[in-house]
């Protein structure tokens, strides 16, 4: 019998698991250096948290600069914000390959227009940023191979002998599908307050006001309790000039709503218009992954394979690297046996549409599967060619159905507060790690569970 999902996960479009083995349960981020994040690019750079100023001696010619930027509990953008203030550039100015955990150790390249060294050596509260090299080509996420993990799971109720047994079931279990399901993780979502998603379907249908309100005044669970109290404040009076007073500080975004709509109570766009470019793609993004995770959980709950093609299924070339190339087939009866032979090579994978306007839909069942979802959810491809607001137009792509897991190795130990497990593994760019550690976890509360 699967296990059954938590109603957080079913919320995010996680439906199922992979892996049939009891969960270890346990509690993930106890302190952020129970999570490691080190970026890996296509070259073999490797991005160390351990990594110190003085240890690095900037070389090379080139139009960019490239820096290591290492925080800890920091959001990416936000980190991104503070370091274009304390340089005084624009943010747009700084590029990055992806956006790393907030409740982590991570280490990251980023790449910087038209700065000297000097000026770039920015320290701040629990970030701070070594440049190392210049080159030609910015920071971007088509360089980007993956990220290696450092991660401890703490308060561990079952004994060091019974989690080593149940990780090494679950792990043979993904060993023998050949890697995980290709899920968009908790963090593209948040789960203190899972909305984004949400945020950007309204944005997606018009729906500014909607998108704004939902934004500004829902509540999460484990935020603190000034943040519930100043949104549930403004989800009953719709003040927005007494919102900003009371709003924490740390809640950027909010406030720079809040600040113009306390002059333009109705200019829910205009107030969407003071966001950052980038955080309102994420919402739109997330809504995409959403779906994709639908079709995705839809697929498996129907039993058909993730590793053997079906007729009007997508199939990806995969590169050198491990990693999906642009070029795709579609499956047919007559390149079935063909197709199926190169994904069993690993020169092949099967992948789902991430839905936009540019983004056929899947034949076949997956195809039945893909629009019976996008029916429940009212839209269509075609919705995703924004209107709203500029810059947001999402043409959609391919994304691999399976994800290996490289080099993974795990310790299990006893401790004052319960067992202790560590993980180290490496994953390819765009897949998460709390997908895999849930597979080990299963947990029935995410959020409090630490992910």
């Amino acid at each position: 019998m699967m296990p059954t999902a938590s109603s957080l996960d079913v919320k995010l479009g996680m439906e199922v698991y992979a892996s049939k083995g009891r969960g270890i349960g346990g509690r993930l981020r106890s302190k952020p250096e129970d999570f490691i994040v080190e970026e890996i690019l296509l070259d073999g750079s490797r991005a160390s948290v351990r990594l110190r100023m003085d240890e690095c001696k900037v070389s090379g010619r080139g139009r960019y600069l490239i820096c290591i930027l290492i925080k800890r509990g920091w959001d990416t953008l936000k980190a991104v914000e503070e370091i274009a203030r304390r340089i005084d550039i624009n943010p747009e100015m700084i590029s990055i390959a992806g956006i790393k955990d907030s409740r982590a150790l991570t280490a990251q390249h980023i790449s910087i227009g038209a700065v000297s060294p000097e000026r770039a050596k920015v320290k701040i509260r629990d970030a701070h940023l070594i440049p190392i090299r210049y080159a030609d080509e910015k920071i971007s996420p088509h360089i980007l191979y993956g990220n290696r993990f450092d991660i401890t799971v703490r308060e561990i109720r079952y004994t060091p002998a019974e989690t080593q047994k149940m990780i090494s079931e679950i792990l043979g279990e993904i060993s023998e599908l050949g890697g995980i399901p290709n899920f968009f993780g908790h963090q593209r979502f948040g789960t203190i307050r899972p909305i984004t998603h949400l945020v950007g379907k309204f944005m997606l249908k018009g729906r500014f006001e909607d998108a704004v309100m939902l934004f500004l005044s829902e509540t999460g669970m484990h935020e603190s309790p000034r943040a519930r109290e100043a949104r549930e404040m403004l989800r009953d009076t719709h003040d927005f000039k007494s919102a900003l007073k009371i709003f924490p500080r740390g809640l950027i975004y909010e406030r720079l709503m809040l600040r113009y709509l306390s002059k333009y109570p109705r200019d829910f766009l205009g107030a969407l218009s003071t966001l950052p470019v980038k955080l309102k793609k994420l919402f739109i993004q997330a809504y995409q992954s959403y779906l994709f995770n639908r079709f995705l959980s839809e697929r498996m709950k129907r039993e058909i394979p993730l590793d053997s093609p079906e007729v009007g299924d997508f199939a990806v070339e995969i590169g050198s690297k491990g990693l999906p190339i642009r070029r795709f087939t579609r499956v047919k009866l007559e390149n079935m046996n063909t197709i199926a032979s190169k994904i069993k090579e690993g020169s092949m994978a099967l992948a789902l549409p991430i839905i936009g306007f540019d983004q056929e839909l899947s034949g076949g069942v997956q195809g039945e599967i893909e629009r019976e979802i996008l029916e429940q959810e009212g839209v269509k491809p075609q919705d995703f060619k924004f209107e709203g607001l500029s810059g947001l137009s999402m043409h959609g792509g391919l994304r691999r159905m399976l994800v290996p897991v490289i080099d993974l190795k795990f310790m299990v130990e006893d401790a004052d507060n319960g067992t202790v497990a560590n993980f180290k593994f490496t994953l390819h760019r765009g897949s998460y790690a709390t997908v895999l550690l849930r597979e080990f976890m299963k947990p029935e509360d995410p959020a409090s569970s630490g992910f």
